[in-house]
């Protein structure tokens, strides 16, 4: 399975501790340009301590494409914070040339029906639109979540006739039960914007994994997310695939661990 190496793309979770301009030297020793960045980094902010100008300035330094900013949660829940949070991440994704807001629903054990999380989309998009910044649903597979299924997620876009995607994470189509059983006959790889790709090695029951036990991806992943790689190749995805490890212990990994474990993961996908 050879894919081009263009559509990889590193999520800054797996360098907490490197300020953006390391993050982004490490990013192009790779010989990648693809990054993804987050509002839930130690600092709090998306650019750290960077103006948008400053940050820009090191994108086109380092020759860095920022696919996405992660996330904008509970997307589903609206209220006036919420929507708020939305305008504030728009306008950085705007300023910094980040081309989609990753949206994630509410992951607290409350339900919200689909039709809310219809009507949440709908409310949002125009928002979106006047940003020109392409919005990426996730889907949590967690027990606790409010959206589970990837192929519903789709079902509710396409219900909502909005112009947003699919982000799909492979930890979070294993975590989801009937995953499997949906997938191959209801999705639209057409409609799939990014997919994140993480791998666990620990044995404890599907239902007890948690975001620290994502690593990156080994021959012992019980996600099997090169075999789902491979599946949503066959299917004809063309589009990027984003590392977003979340264990605690990436942040004692050095930038030559992080390379090392990048390299490894994107030779299992290459094999």
């Amino acid at each position: 399975m050879a894919i081009d190496p263009t559509r990889f793309c590193i999520n800054r979770k797996i360098a907490p501790r490197l300020s953006l301009e390391a993050f982004f030297q490490l990013v192009q020793s790779l010989g990648l340009s693809k990054v993804e960045l987050r509002n839930d980094m130690p600092g709090g902010s998306v650019t750290d301590d960077l103006s948008t100008d400053q940050l820009r300035a090191l994108t086109d330094r380092y020759h860095i494409d920022i696919i996405t900013i992660n996330a904008l949660y509970p997307f589903n829940r609206i209220d006036d914070a919420l929507l708020a949070r939305a305008e504030a991440l728009l306008q950085t994704a705007q300023q910094i040339g980040a081309k989609a807001l990753v949206m994630c629903p509410l992951n607290e054990g409350i339900a919200v029906s689909p039709q809310q999380t219809q009507a949440a989309m709908q409310q949002l998009a125009p928002r979106f639109a006047h940003y020109g910044i392409q919005g990426l649903v996730e889907p949590l597979g967690f027990p606790v979540s409010s959206l589970r299924s990837a192929v519903q997620t789709q079902q509710l876009i396409a219900a909502a006739d909005v112009p947003f995607k699919l982000l799909l994470d492979t930890f979070h189509h294993h975590l989801y039960e009937q995953a499997e059983q949906e997938f191959p006959a209801g999705i639209d790889v057409n409609q799939i914007g990014l997919v994140h790709l993480s791998g666990v090695e620990d044995r404890r029951p599907t239902a007890e994994l948690t975001d620290e036990e994502r690593i990156m991806l080994s021959d012992n992943d019980v996600l099997k997310s090169v075999v789902q790689v491979k599946r949503l190749e066959m299917l004809g995805y063309k589009g990027v695939y984003a590392f977003e490890p979340f264990s605690s212990q990436l942040s004692n990994w050095t930038p030559a661990e992080v390379e090392r474990q990048i390299r490894n993961s994107i030779e299992l996908l290459q094999a």
